[in-house]
């Protein structure tokens, strides 16, 4: 049976995929492709139901629940870190009347954006051209998701807010939950079970075998280092990434529930794992 497995060319996708993508967890009966694309490409076509498992933004998941039930293991949750607004050295400090570039409105860093401030004036770009507008003058800040959180600084740009770190603040210190990976529902229980634990057995395999599963990660790293593609894979690859645990699932609730409060989403988001 193929099935296609979607996720970021990124080294922390890379690293939680490793186990499978190298052979070391075996597929068994299933033919796996895996397909490399952007995360707010891949939140599109989780719409459609393209693919049969795909990583998608929190933000995306809570439109999609028709077609896709979430995967117990495959989270990339920020513990008091996360997607970060930057200006330049002389530039802004707060969000306040600045029009902000944003990876996606479908991402989840956007989502928590307007959580943060539902005023923000905003304009949509691909996330590895932000950096870039906001050293020209294009826009006067942006919202960096994947490795610019950690390149920023060393580029000249300064931290307006880390969301991680205000959603920690005011979620009584839950994690915030960025992307997870969702299996489609047509699938059928058997099936999404077995996929389910391959998944799993790929994660646990990267975290047992660390320096193996960050030596392929590094490729993916964007002009990272290794010990910069360690740092990473660590900030969004970890024990809430196997399991999410309670702690895991009430952060998941905690946000969709607030985006609905705050009207973000058009409905309550009913959160479903596949068991």
């Amino acid at each position: 049976m193929k099935i296609r497995i979607a996720h970021s060319p990124d080294s922390d996708d890379a690293f939680m995929f490793y186990g499978l993508a190298s052979g070391r967890v075996r597929s068994n009966s299933f033919e796996l492709e895996h397909v490399l694309s952007d995360i707010e490409t891949l939140n599109r076509a989780a719409f459609e139901g393209k693919y049969e498992i795909t990583a998608v933004s929190f933000h995306a998941y809570a439109h999609v629940t028709d077609r896709y039930i979430l995967l117990p293991h495959g989270a990339s949750m920020g513990d008091r870190y996360g997607p970060v607004v930057v200006t330049k050295k002389d530039g802004p400090s707060s969000v306040k009347g600045v029009r902000v570039a944003v990876p996606g409105e479908l991402t989840t860093a956007f989502l928590v954006l307007r959580l943060f401030d539902p005023t923000v004036e905003y304009v949509v770009m691909p996330f590895d051209e932000i950096q870039e507008k906001v050293h020209s003058g294009e826009v006067a800040a942006g919202l960096l998701i994947h490795e610019g959180q950690l390149t920023y600084a060393d580029e000249g740009l300064k931290k307006i807010v880390d969301l991680g770190e205000w959603w920690a603040d005011r979620a009584d210190g839950l994690p915030l939950p960025l992307g997870g990976n969702v299996i489609r529902r047509d699938l059928g229980a058997a099936t999404i079970s077995a996929l389910s634990r391959l998944l799993h057995d790929s994660i646990a395999y990267g975290l047992e075998h660390r320096m193996e599963g960050v030596d392929y990660a590094v490729q993916f790293g964007r002009g990272l280092d290794r010990a910069r593609t360690d740092r990473f894979v660590g900030m969004y690859v970890n024990g809430l990434t196997l399991d999410y645990g309670d702690r895991g699932r009430e952060a998941v609730h905690r946000l969709l529930g607030d985006a609905q409060a705050a009207g973000l989403l058009p409905k309550r988001v009913h959160v479903e794992f596949a068991s």
